[in-house]
């Protein structure tokens, strides 16, 4: 019994000196453990603050952001700003200068700078001021009010221009930088997305513009004419208006549009559109539940202009105003449902059908009247400049 008791003993005083060395150790290892950590990630409780360890960026995130800020050190010496003086009539007190600004790029070598017909709308002097601060000063070459383009020259040789890229391949989603001169702050970028394509709205001139690229890249004004751009560099868009009263919503002339209106105006300095010479809209939806149209797609011709290719070919406007949802529309009118065989839905439709063509040319116009389907056929005609 007294041997069994003694290495009982022996054995409890063995695991008691593991245990205290076991603590020994692990307190030892925890504390350097610990102080190893706080130094990496430089832990500090001084006024509340944490500080931690430096975020980790992605490889790709940190080569698209220099890609981004490369690519606007390369574009930024063609990108202008656009100072202009137009003179107010005043009943009080007389002639007035009022000073404007917007924004503009150079398209070529020699000088050329497409900017928005609204930023040299009336303009009697024009300055074009370049990214190193180097003023010239602006002629005007030619300007276009239906789509809201212009084109302006400055005199001299081998400038920087940028590349134009190719409106039609765009996709919701796709990067979008802007850079302009919003509120006289030059040269600002911002960045955002393409939010949506092929929108239409009306400006405050109550010009109507077609195909419009919405992005959510800031646009402010100032930022007038200036260019919407890839990650690769090329011009995309022309930054024309915004929506009033909302956040995130701009819109610019698709590049492909402004390059052949761009390119008209240098050779002719103007635009002439093919015209057939009618308002109209197109019937929708929602129309059916009130108005018993003999069709349930086409453009109902709500007004005819006098002495227009239209008129001369005996098409008949409408007759009898309702209202749906507070919309007035002109009902009672013929109904358009193809031109040259092809079905149109829209205006739209119809107006870039009719673009295509020249003036001069002879189109056929299927319509209805009276529930019954006839042709016509009709010679374009050059559009009045007054009409959008």
């Amino acid at each position: 019994m007294r041997k069994e008791k003694g290495v009982w003993q022996i054995l409890l005083a063995i695991f008691i000196i593991g245990s205290l060395l076991g603590g020994l150790i692990g307190t030892v290892g925890g504390y350097y453990l610990i102080k190893r950590q706080n130094s990496q990630e430089r832990i500090s409780f001084n006024n509340g603050i944490v500080q931690t360890q430096e975020v980790y960026i992605p490889k790709s995130l940190d080569a698209f952001e220099r890609d981004i800020v490369s690519m606007v050190n390369k574009v930024m010496p063609a990108v202008v700003n656009i100072s202009t003086v137009t003179l107010i009539e005043d009943f009080l007190f007389g002639i007035t200068p009022v000073p404007g600004v917007g924004s503009g790029f150079i398209i070529d070598p020699k000088g050329y700078i497409i900017t928005n017909y609204h930023v040299v709308e009336r303009a009697r002097k024009i300055d074009v001021t370049l990214s190193e601060g180097k003023k010239y000063q602006g002629r005007l070459i030619g300007y276009d009010k239906r789509s809201d383009l212009a084109v302006i020259k400055i005199e001299g040789e081998n400038f920087p221009y940028l590349p134009l890229g190719n409106s039609d391949n765009l996709k919701p989603g796709q990067f979008a930088i802007a850079i302009g001169n919003p509120y006289g702050l030059n040269r600002t970028v911002t960045l955002g997305i393409i939010s949506a394509l092929n929108r239409t709205i009306v400006e405050s001139r109550g010009i109507r513009l077609e195909n419009l690229i919405q992005t959510d890249a800031a646009i402010n004004p100032g930022n007038s004419g200036g260019p919407l751009l890839n990650i690769k560099g090329e011009v995309i868009g022309i930054n024309t208006a915004i929506q009033s009263n909302a956040q995130g919503i701009g819109f610019a002339i698709p590049i492909n549009k402004a390059k052949e209106i761009a390119d008209k105006l240098i050779k002719e300095g103007k635009v002439i559109y093919p015209w057939i010479g009618i308002r109209g809209y197109a019937i929708e939806a929602e129309y059916l539940n009130y108005i018993k149209f003999p069709v349930n797609k086409g453009v109902v011709v709500a007004e005819v202009i006098p002495g227009s290719p239209a008129d001369k070919a005996g098409l008949k406007g409408g007759y009898r105003q309702i209202y749906i949802d507070n919309t007035a529309l002109i009902i009672g009118g013929d109904i358009i449902i193809k031109i040259d065989g092809k079905p149109v839905e829209t205006m739209e439709e119809l107006r870039a059908e009719v673009q295509k063509r020249k003036v001069g040319d002879w189109v056929t116009l299927t319509y209805i009247r009276d529930g019954k389907e006839y042709n016509v056929k009709l010679q374009l005609a050059a559009a009045p400049e007054n009409i959008y």
